[in-house]
């Protein structure tokens, strides 16, 4: 019972971190409708940013941590201007392509800047922040997830509920041509979508390397999760991309658990096949019907 409460735990939280990530991917699928194929990179854009400002700069934590927020903020809203939005009006498929390459292109230059060796973080979370529950203890970093993914669900909630931004956003992901015609400022309203994006995928990046620390070609890896999470809880749906890192994150960790640990990384895309074939626009995915 013991060993099961422990995995449920870690499961959870790791569902958390996946569901964090994906609703970055969904927000840019939301409002624009393009698959992002450089999630990963822009993971281990976040990492690697808060870990030369963190470690290498000695800069306090909460600095360093406000610094990555604001500058993954700005990169977003550079790789939008500059490289995106260019391409506005083209085939979605050129759109989608750009992407890999932009993955491709970051993932090289991180290599070149950091190499491909595993770096740490310097501690900093408190060993009082982790929970003893008797039979079970939930680690500092896993508390942290737990609190860090709350505290962006809420906030992202509000955003979109209550801020004209997020409002704007949401009446471009339901009909981009109604909204142009009511005045929303479209083109504002995807590079605001990378922006946050860029911000999410920090954020995700960061926690990963507090667990496991910072790999290139590991971030890059993990970020391909993304895609079992979305698929399973529906491409457009930010309340599915929640459900869906949370189920993906238990799976995991029992086939871990209980099965094997090479099979539990494979797990994710046994799911993402098997909800292609049954139900193909996810758990919570609208289902577009077309009169021929």
């Amino acid at each position: 019972m013991e060993f099961f409460l422990q995995l449920l735990v870690n499961g959870i939280s790791l569902g958390f971190l996946y569901s964090l990530s994906a609703l970055g991917f969904v927000m840019i699928f939301k409002s624009s409708s393009v698959l992002n194929l450089a999630h990963g990179e822009l993971l281990a854009i976040g990492a690697f940013l808060f870990l030369a400002i963190s470690t290498w700069a000695q800069l306090p934590i909460w600095l360093s941590f406000a610094l990555t927020l604001v500058g993954t903020f700005l990169l977003g809203f550079i790789v939008e201007r500059f490289f995106l939005r260019p391409l506005i009006g083209e085939d979605l498929i050129q759109v989608i392509m750009l992407t890999l390459g932009l993955g491709i292109m970051f993932k090289g230059l991180l290599l070149f800047v950091f190499g491909g060796d595993i770096h740490e973080y310097r501690t900093f979370l408190p060993e009082g922040l982790s929970l003893d529950l008797g039979i079970v203890r939930i680690p500092s970093v896993n508390v942290a997830t737990f609190i860090i993914g709350i505290l962006f669900l809420i906030l992202f909630g509000f955003f979109f509920k209550y801020s004209s931004q997020g409002i704007y956003m949401r009446s471009v992901a339901d009909n981009q041509s109604a909204a142009l015609s009511l005045g929303v400022h479209v083109r504002r309203v995807f590079a605001l979508s990378w922006a946050i994006a860029f911000i999410v995928a920090a954020m995700s990046g960061i926690v990963l390397g507090i667990i496991n620390g910072i790999n290139v070609h590991e971030l890059s890896a993990i970020g391909l999760k993304v895609f079992p999470v979305v698929i399973l809880g529906g491409l457009d749906s930010i309340g599915g991309a929640i459900l869906g890192g949370i189920i993906i994150g238990l799976l995991e960790t029992f086939t871990g658990g209980y099965i094997s640990t090479s099979l539990r990384e494979i797990i994710p895309y046994i799911v993402l096949i098997i909800i292609l074939m049954v139900k193909p626009y996810g758990l919570f995915g609208l289902v577009e019907i077309e009169r021929v």
